[in-house]
């Protein structure tokens, strides 16, 4: 009974205790709830009071936006009236002026129309004076007409055909003289002016080959050049493009090519690897590599003395490059460097003769022939192709032309360029200065003559000038004077298209009539 007595009064009292924990819990759930709403109605009043607060600031901040653009406005309305009271100022200016203007066309208008009256009433006058001028004149004419017998116009064509025939003899008999008297002093003039400039100037006569010979040595030294199997020339060979001739001459080795430059670097490679004594595939093209350095920078040295020489100044680089390059260039057996040179101070000398520019003169008879010395081929002539290389690098008018006209292939526009062409032909036509294989020159000869022999009524034909000359003599019962000019001219144009030949060539057509008697 006691032990359900005490499990009796401990669940009692874990029911009250219970109850009375649900009571506080209760009690502590409303307490919360109630401050929270406090919470809550004090966040709502802090809010309420900011939004205000903003509300405030924003419209505050409108009023002022308001007031700004309000402003901004009012001055842009102030300038703009500015602007319109401006325009109305220069408006009004206008007006005025268009006013005067107007005021001073009416002026101007009364009186013209006061002097075209004027000019009028004068003109009425000079008419009627001219009438009775006319009156007068025709009849002193009919009175002079019924005197001589002749017409007016009769006796006006008396007069003018014995005037015209006087003065046609006065002029052909001053026309006469005035030729022959210049005639005979330009050959003098000519020939003392060339025959000074060829007295005054003595160069070197260059002749250049198309080989050079190395020598070395002892023959020994050959073996060493051609290599193992022949790899040691076929390399040199191929650096160089020459073609290098092992022979049975002793101590001597044949470098043949066209091109005097690749040949000069065949020539000083062949002399480093021998002096050096190191000679393989590898060794050579490195000592062909520098060698053609060396000789790009001889060639800019040999052009830049050589304008110094000359005194010619201001020469594009490009130029003065082109200028050295023609030491290793020759035309006809002649050096191209020394026959520049050569003609560059007959022109100078020539050109003081005459009053002209002496270095303009210079400087065309150096750059005459630069044309020959092209890196790439050219279908152009090379008096052309050096005019335009002259253009390009900024030369004078009067020197371009003088370039490209020392061959007749365009219309000569200065005096330098006849004398250009004039030093030119003294400087490769002097005895030695040239050289051409003689079979090749015969034969050129004879195909001169051949094409004049192959037209109509030609009875002989001379190549004489070194084959810049044609002489033809022809059949007079067969070829008039008239078809002689003609004839000259389809000569000259057949050697133009069917030949191949340096400078130009003068055909001329002799045409002799002879009568012949006996008397017994």
């Amino acid at each position: 009974m006691d032990i359900l007595t005490i499990i009796i009064s401990g669940i009692i009292g874990i029911a009250v205790g219970f109850t009375i924990a649900k009571i506080i819990e209760k009690s502590n759930i409303s307490n919360l709830i109630k401050n929270a709403k406090k919470e809550a109605a004090s966040i709502l009043k802090d809010a309420n009071f900011e939004a205000e607060n903003i509300k405030k600031d924003k419209i505050l901040q409108a009023k002022e936006k308001f007031i700004e653009l309000k402003a901004e406005h009012e001055q842009v309305i102030l300038a703009r009236d500015k602007k319109v009271a401006e325009v109305e100022k220069r408006i009004r200016d206008k007006e005025s002026q268009v006013s005067n203007e107007l005021s001073k066309a009416k002026k101007v208008n009364d009186d013209f129309e006061r002097k075209t009256a004027e000019l009028q009433t004068k003109v009425e006058i000079l008419d009627k004076k001219q009438a009775e001028v006319d009156k007068l004149h025709k009849s002193q004419l009919q009175q002079l007409e019924l005197i001589s017998g002749l017409s007016a116009e009769e006796a006006k064509e008396q007069l003018v055909e014995g005037l015209k025939a006087e003065a046609k003899t006065s002029a052909m008999s001053h026309i006469q003289d005035t030729i022959e008297e210049a005639k005979l002093t330009a050959q003098q003039e000519a020939k003392k002016i060339i025959i000074n400039t060829i007295q005054r100037v003595g160069t070197e006569e260059a002749v250049e080959n198309c080989v050079s010979v190395f020598n070395i040595e002892s023959d020994d030294v050959k073996g060493r050049i051609i290599g193992r199997e022949g790899r040691n020339i076929r390399a040199l060979e191929a650096a160089t493009g020459v073609e290098i001739i092992v022979d049975d001459t002793p101590e001597a080795i044949i470098l043949s090519c066209f091109d005097p430059v690749r040949r000069e670097i065949a020539r000083l490679s062949l002399h480093k690897l021998v002096t050096d004594g190191r000679i393989h595939p590898a060794r050579i093209e490195e000592v062909v590599a520098k060698t053609a350095k060396q000789i790009d920078d001889e060639i800019i040295e040999v052009g830049k003395r050589t304008v110094i020489d000359l005194g010619i100044h201001g020469l594009h680089p490009e130029l003065i490059k082109v200028v050295g390059r023609m030491k290793y260039r020759s035309s006809y057996g002649q050096n191209l460097l020394q026959h520049s040179r050569e003609v560059s101070k007959l022109c100078g000398l020539m050109a003081a003769e005459l009053g002209l520019n002496v270095k303009l003169a210079k400087r065309a008879g150096l750059l005459h022939d630069i044309g020959k010395v092209p890196d790439t081929e050219s279908d152009l002539p090379h008096a052309l192709l050096g005019m335009q290389w002259a253009e390009k690098y900024g030369e004078k008018e009067e020197v371009c032309n003088a370039i490209g006209a020392h061959h007749d292939e365009i219309e000569m526009k200065s005096l330098l360029s006849p004398i250009v062409q004039v030093c030119d032909a003294i400087s490769g036509a002097r005895p030695g200065a040239r050289r051409q294989v003689l079979d090749s020159y015969i034969q050129r000869l004879k195909d001169l003559e051949d094409v004049a022999y192959g037209f109509n009524g030609v009875k002989n034909a001379y190549a004489i000038q070194a084959g810049r000359e044609l002489r033809v003599i022809v059949e007079s019962e067969k070829v008039s004077d008239d078809n002689a000019a003609t004839l000259s001219f389809e000569i000259s144009q057949k050697i133009q298209t069917e030949m191949t030949y340096p400078g130009q060539v003068k055909v001329t057509v002799i045409r002799e009539t002879r009568a012949v008697n006996i008397a017994k």
